[in-house]
């Protein structure tokens, strides 16, 4: 895919205002994470076509202007790049094929550009030698909290592994370390009922009983969950030929 194609992907993905049902007090729970934390963590899976219009839903909601992704910040100038001009500029790092970066966010970030003022965070690093996976996601969690001190309001968005505020089975992800220095932060997880996404190849959801029937933010328990009943396969910039280490002679 040139970048060409991309910025037409990109023109074409129609920024719209999706049919999301608000609980009163889901709502009420996450306005209270970004009064007292700064901070509303938003988990996904990573290349779904609707991600970037819900993060979006959730930014309207709340009223946000600052957004934290999890893509690498060597990113950063030709994204802020992107917002001034609205021209794409070429990057290796657009290409990993992970459902990361999609055409659909790339749209929205330029239609949040255009409403106003918007900062966008990329916390994603390069890993130090030996580190294991909660030091990489300690080390996003500080370039969050340094991008986003106390007073504002950040919508911060990841993978699900990485937003739980406990620690979990692989580790302690970015969302508990943050929940250690901003008390109060939550994590709303996006429930895909069923449908597609694309992270280095097509893939499909695993159905697990009857899927929600409505798109809504509501609190099961303790839990926040926006429900998604029908996942589509996002469009993901990708050039396999990037990850392929060259040959070398014997």
């Amino acid at each position: 895919m040139p970048v060409e194609a991309l910025a037409q992907a990109v023109a074409g993905f129609v920024v719209e205002d999706l049919d999301l049902e608000l609980d009163p007090v889901a709502v009420a729970a996450a306005q209270k994470s970004v009064e007292e934390s700064g901070l509303l963590l938003l988990g996904e899976v990573h290349g779904v076509r609707e991600n970037p219009l819900l993060a979006r839903a959730l930014m309207r909601t709340f009223g946000l202007r600052r957004l934290a992704l999890e893509w690498p910040e060597d990113l950063t100038p030709a994204i802020e790049s992107f917002q001034a001009t609205g021209t794409l500029e070429d990057h290796w790092l657009l290409w990993a094929g992970d459902g990361r970066v999609t055409a659909g966010h790339l749209a929205v970030l330029a239609e949040r550009a255009a409403a106003g003022p918007v900062q966008v965070t990329l916390f994603d690093g390069t890993i130090g030698a030996g580190w294991s996976w909660s030091d990489r996601d300690e080390a996003m969690a500080g370039r969050i909290l340094a991008a986003a001190p106390l007073g504002t309001r950040t919508l911060v968005v990841a993978g699900n592994a990485h937003t739980s505020t406990v620690p979990t089975e692989l580790g302690v992800p970015m969302g508990a370390w943050l929940a250690q220095k901003r008390r109060g932060v939550r994590e709303i997880r996006i429930n895909y009922g069923s449908g597609r996404y694309y992270n280095m190849q097509p893939c499909e959801f695993a159905r697990h009983g009857d899927p929600a029937r409505r798109m809504w933010l509501h609190q099961d328990q303790d839990t926040l969950e926006l429900d998604l009943p029908a996942a589509q396969e996002a469009i993901v910039p990708q050039r396999s030929e990037l990850w392929v280490l060259p040959r070398t002679e014997p």
